[in-house]
């Protein structure tokens, strides 16, 4: 199976410019592509996921990726999926992000002797002389084409900024200098991306008189089609720091039954041969798939170890035993009233309830529970004596946990 036959059967392609003439590039090793990430958090985040496992694929295959920050464009913020203006940055904040994806990116892509670059637009867009860039670059667009973009439908309705309708050129243009300066003859990005892409081989074709190529990635959504990657807390980040590896392994162990093999796919470097053999898994089998789905994840961004203990953490922790690693609320002495606190403020603290009316709510209807015993009394209190120490597993359903322990 070539490379290009195994992203196919993965199923992370959604469109392509030119079938043939992509696949033969990637198959050969002469793709040199780029992917964008605008730094609009100190973290990559699930929505990254596939993006990266694709540029690790493409490498491992011969290939060069360019990961392409946006430091110029996240400036002005791309209107994509949004129903409203994003926040603007500081470039002091836009660093110190790009800093952070580089040190996060290095688990999945080789940087070392030229195989990969990381390179940042504003070194090219924020010198751009604005009345030179619309005579060189806004006369190869037309504004009707690009009102029939849907990222742009999308806003239409409650307004479209002069800016954000500048993105498009923005990210054709990125294409552009990257052709000229590196030799990027391709680029890869979300499924959403496709019109901004377009823009890119069109004003290459325009400006320099080659071709370069586009492909899409498909998006990554659950079987309700909505975007995996977002919990009821917000995203699931990649940084350690703002999601525990614990956490990061209980999402991926958590996901639906119909969308396992699905994530096995397109994001684990399992064969597919493997993978296809467990199609055939039914029952009690997709909780097997579930958890290695969970570790081979959770092994790609943070390391074998971490991966180990959020496995066995989570197999004590469903086997009664009392788990090291999992999320951990610790209560101090102004959370306790005369040396005791009550089962809704633990829920409420904790964050397995957004409030004491949500927790009591949680009590009433069953499958709270502390230590493996069930809570159904709204006024049970506990000492905090009985917090010290080891602290004490606080269960909300079948997959909520929380280790409380008093300092």
């Amino acid at each position: 199976m070539t490379a290009y036959e195994e992203l196919k059967a993965r199923g992370l392609i959604a469109q392509v410019t030119n079938e043939e003439e992509i696949s033969k590039m990637i198959n050969e090793g002469k793709a040199v592509f780029y992917i964008g990430f605008d730094p609009t958090a100190d973290s990559l985040h699930v929505g990254h996921f596939m993006a990266l496992c694709l540029m690790k694929r493409l490498q491992e295959a011969g290939n060069k990726p360019i990961a392409l920050i946006g430091g110029g464009t996240g400036m002005i913020g791309d209107p994509s999926g949004r129903s409203d203006l994003r926040q603007m940055m500081t470039v002091d904040t836009i660093q110190h992000n790009c800093d952070c994806f580089k040190k996060q990116m290095s688990r999945f892509i080789d940087f070392s002797e030229g195989k990969a670059m990381m390179v940042n637009n504003a070194d090219w867009l924020l010198d751009l002389n604005y009345v030179d860039f619309l005579r060189e670059v806004g006369t190869h667009f037309s504004v009707n084409n690009m009102l029939r973009a849907e990222c742009y439908k999308q806003r239409m309705e409650k307004g479209l900024s002069f800016l954000e309708f500048n993105y498009m050129i923005m990210q054709s243009y990125d294409f552009y200098e990257l052709f000229k300066r590196y030799g990027c003859n391709m680029q890869f990005g979300g499924d959403d991306q496709w019109s901004n892409m377009l823009g890119g081989t069109e004003l290459i074709r325009r400006k320099l008189g080659k071709d370069a190529h586009a492909m899409t990635i498909t998006l990554l959504l659950n079987s309700e089609g909505k975007k995996m990657g977002k919990t009821q807390s917000g995203a699931v980040w990649l940084d350690p720091n703002k999601t525990t590896p614990f956490d990061f392994y209980q999402y991926w162990r958590n996901v639906g039954d119909a969308d396992v093999l699905k994530c096995l796919r397109m994001l684990t470097f399992l064969p597919i041969e493997q993978i296809n053999e467990m199609d055939k898994w039914e029952g009690s089998q997709l909780n097997q798939a579930k958890e290695i789905l969970a570790y081979e994840l959770t092994k790609l961004v943070h390391g074998e170890e971490e991966a180990e203990k959020s496995q066995k953490s989570a197999r004590e922790l469903f086997t009664g035993g009392n788990a090291a690693d999992m999320p951990t609320c610790e209560l101090t002495d102004d959370d306790f009233r005369e040396g005791t606190i009550d089962i809704l403020d633990i829920l409420h603290k904790s964050g397995l309830a957004g409030s004491r009316s949500e927790a009591r709510r949680n009590v009433e209807q069953g499958g709270v529970s502390v230590d493996g015993n069930a809570v159904n009394d709204v006024k049970a209190v506990f000492a905090k004596e009985s917090l010290e120490g080891e602290g004490v597993v606080v269960k909300r359903g079948k997959k909520k946990f929380v280790k409380v322990i008093a300092k």
